[in-house]
């Protein structure tokens, strides 16, 4: 992809106008248009999502391009699955050096790149050992059976007995597993007989916690930032006041760093903002670098060691290509470049959207380089400011009524992030 085209907007905060390559594209061959091909969608697609009108065809760090060579500022990253922009050079090399070699065996056989990736993996966490699947939600899973199974081999719960607390408003997935115990009447309706096993308590509400954790409590399961439900940020010393609570009562504290973890947030872990060390981990979304489905349940030895040969696996998990671009976002994070990135870019976001309440912004959270923010209603629901930001050449998310969320790779450079938020003010005018 050639370099960016820039308008006259110095930050990028309007549409470019078309590249080269889209304009040499067109030019050598016929292709559909982005109102064709969203209709083209609409008979042989499910509806499971409801994207913007926006038909993406290229991309590059922080830019994507459409079909018509438009060209978009990137705020959110694939929910943090792009942590280090589209197509970062590294991780581009990494897989294509893997493909040419092997991408998967199963694991029936060993394979030479997975040991260095867990290896490095537990070290970047400082945790003991890996558990390497796919998706977040394989990650989420395969987080709840291993507490169940350390709850009947280590803790003596009896069988079909162990819980796990969870919070409300939580996203961890859409499984029929997972929605038994969301909050979110729309993942659930119709999804029904849920999964048994699960405890509900209120957010940040450590009362409410410690009230519903007893003898057959496996974990409690929490994100330490929501994500979906609009960057929600506990009060400070929720965290610890969590793992204290958990070490009390002798139950397994997971954390759910799929979206929060891996330098998103400033820290390599959202669970760092206090002196927090869960005993299980779950990643995902960036640990793939955009590229391809990469998760891991990371932990301590005596919790995953509860695992034997036949209990639990993936046919992907671990494979060679996973592993491979794995190990190079690992490298990426062990420089401490992307969590300073975060930090500081963090203060110019933090600062602009500061400047922007009561001037239709009501109210925002932010951490890093991640934020919910709150429009005034009386301005438009979040997908219509959703809409009218990706009229300004930004796009971002809705979320829960007006809320839109912003979480820009890691990449992003100020002048960039600067015109994202001059395209926001312009979008509320």
């Amino acid at each position: 992809m050639t370099a960016p085209v820039r308008t006259e907007d110095p930050q990028g905060a309007r549409g470019p106008r078309e590249s080269r390559d889209a304009q040499e594209t067109r030019g050598s061959q016929e292709t559909r248009g982005s109102q064709e091909l969203i209709r083209a969608e609409e008979p042989v697609l499910a509806h499971n999502y409801h994207p913007l009108p926006v038909v993406v065809a290229r991309a590059e760090g922080t830019w994507v391009e459409d079909v018509e060579g438009r060209r978009y500022l990137d705020m959110l990253a694939g929910y943090s699955a792009l942590n280090f922009g589209h197509r970062h050079p590294a991780l581009i090399e990494a897989a294509h050096r893997q493909l040419d070699r092997l991408t998967l065996t199963s694991r029936a056989f060993h394979n030479d790149r997975l040991a260095e990736f867990a290896e490095r993996l537990a070290a970047l966490t400082g945790m003991d050992m890996v558990l390497p699947m796919n998706t977040g939600a394989e990650a989420v899973e395969s987080g709840v059976k291993v507490a169940r199974k350390w709850a009947y081999d280590v803790k003596g719960v009896p069988d079909g007995r162990a819980t796990i607390v969870v919070a409300a408003d939580n996203f961890h997935g859409r499984t029929t597993t997972i929605v038994s115990f969301s909050t979110d009447e729309t993942a659930r309706a119709g999804f029904g007989p849920f999964t048994p096993g699960f405890r509900v308590v209120p957010y940040n509400d450590l009362a409410a916690m410690e009230a519903a954790v007893d003898e057959t409590t496996a974990a409690v399961l929490i994100e330490p930032i929501q994500g979906e439900a609009g960057v929600i940020i506990p009060d400070e010393g929720y965290l610890a006041g969590v793992r204290e609570l958990t070490r009390r009562k002798g139950c397994l504290f997971i954390a759910d760093e799929i979206q929060s973890g891996l330098g998103r947030t400033g820290r390599t872990l959202a669970v760092e903002h206090e002196p927090v060390v869960p005993d299980v981990l779950l990643l995902g979304k960036a640990l793939g670098g955009g590229i391809l489905p990469v998760s891991a349940v990371v932990g301590r030895r005596d919790v995953l060691g509860v695992l034997h040969p036949g209990e639990h696996g993936s046919t992907f998990g671990g494979n060679p290509l996973a592993a491979a671009v794995g190990t190079a976002v690992v490298e990426l994070l062990e420089t401490g470049e992307f969590q300073r990135r975060a930090a500081e870019l963090g203060v110019i976001l933090r600062d602009g959207l500061t400047a922007l309440v009561g001037r239709g912004v009501v109210g925002f959270r932010s951490r890093g380089l991640w934020a919910g923010v709150d429009i005034d209603p009386a301005l438009g629901t979040g997908r219509e400011i959703s809409e009218r930001l990706m009229r300004e050449g930004v796009l971002a998310k809705d979320t829960h009524g007006s809320t839109i969320r912003l979480a820009p790779p890691l990449t992003i450079t100020g002048e960039e992030l600067t015109g994202a938020l001059g395209a926001l003010e312009k979008a509320l005018g």
